[in-house]
């Protein structure tokens, strides 16, 4: 026999009113007596019927995760992470795709908030970085939570969750230098992701810091696709009599993929003649062979911490989450792809 609401409030012996006001977790609750529903909910196994909370009043148990990302790994490592989060909270997830270059793009976002009647937004690059959206969830007070690529900002500290892209291309191109690599060619993702210039950033930082000039004609500029990867190796390497690259780093895994293609194609072999390294320790990076040399960006791990940001804006002041990383540097994984210059 399926549990309802009238089964708890019996059990905790209290009306179905508090029960409810427990679930929606409304702050006005006392604790012992929240802590006292909330074990009759356990011990019944009591689930919520989110439609009928949804229709029932004017709060909404619906977040949505908003993404324009061409990775799919990034994608669902991402929605994985949102939805493990909506789970313990007790919130439906609606998952919306949009097109940052569509020009109906923020009519299209007006209706589906609207439609679903959303408690709130996680928003993911590059759309998390276009200012004229995150403008008009301010216009219809939305709750929102944006991943960005950067380092913290004192401005953003209670909306944001920062990946610092910057440091790990810092690292990444340290390992490269250490190993006697000094001409280092760098794959370059899509102009409009803010993670393609703080790579960048990264990449030139160190190699000022190890008295390295830099050189534009070690950069090419591409997009974050494997396709990619391949022209931009081919064309790095295309005149290396020339620039002598010996190490390439590509903008994410797709990209270094696609240049150990190429340079495979070349008769290059690697990383004995050449190093190549990735970015984001998706699959990509463990399905080449060698497998490639990357920083391990946790996606998942991410956009649960982004999802609790969330819902501290959702739920007010009860319960409020003291353990909330809202920044987080890519750990290097060092594997068969690089080694030291020959």
């Amino acid at each position: 026999m399926k549990v309802t609401i009238n089964d708890v409030a019996r059990l905790a012996g209290v009306s179905m009113k508090t029960v409810s006001r427990v679930i929606n977790k409304e702050p006005s609750v006392r604790k012992k007596t929240y802590d006292t529903v909330m074990n009759a909910v356990k011990e019944l196994n009591y689930q919520p019927n989110l439609a009928a909370r949804n229709l029932a009043g004017t709060s909404s148990f619906t977040v949505g995760l908003v993404y324009d990302n061409p990775n799919a790994y990034y994608v669902i490592d991402m929605q994985n992470g949102v939805l493990s989060r909506c789970k313990d909270e007790g919130y439906e997830l609606v998952i919306h795709p949009c097109s940052y270059t569509d020009p109906n793009m923020e009519a299209d976002l007006i209706t589906m908030i609207k439609r679903s009647r959303l408690a709130g937004l996680v928003l993911t690059p590059p759309l998390s970085e276009q200012s004229s959206i995150t403008n008009l969830l301010d216009e219809l007070n939305i709750h929102y939570v944006r991943v960005l690529a950067g380092r913290p900002s004192d401005d953003d500290q209670g909306s944001c969750i920062y990946v610092n892209d910057y440091k790990a291309a810092y690292e990444i191109t340290t390992h490269l230098l250490t190993h006697g690599h000094e001409n280092i060619g760098f794959i370059c993702g899509d102009k409009e992701h803010k993670s393609t210039s703080e790579r960048l950033e990264g990449y030139k930082a160190a190699l000022a810091d190890h008295h390295k000039e830099f050189d534009k004609r070690f950069i090419y500029d591409g997009k974050y696709s494997f396709e990619s990867g391949v022209e931009g190796a081919k064309n790095l390497l295309a005149d290396n009599n020339t620039l002598a690259i010996t190490a390439i780093l590509g903008g994410n895994d797709e990209m270094a993929a696609g240049a150990l293609f190429a340079s495979r194609l070349m008769g290059i072999a690697i990383p004995e003649q050449l190093s190549i390294t990735g970015f984001e320790d998706s699959p990509f990076s463990r399905q080449t062979w060698p497998k490639l040399t990357t920083a391990h960006q946790a996606n998942d791990v991410i956009s649960q911490h982004a999802a609790r940001l969330l819902f501290t804006k959702t739920r007010g002041a009860r319960n409020q989450d003291k353990d909330i990383i809202t920044s987080f540097t890519p750990s290097i994984v060092i594997r068969e792809s690089s080694g030291p210059k020959q």
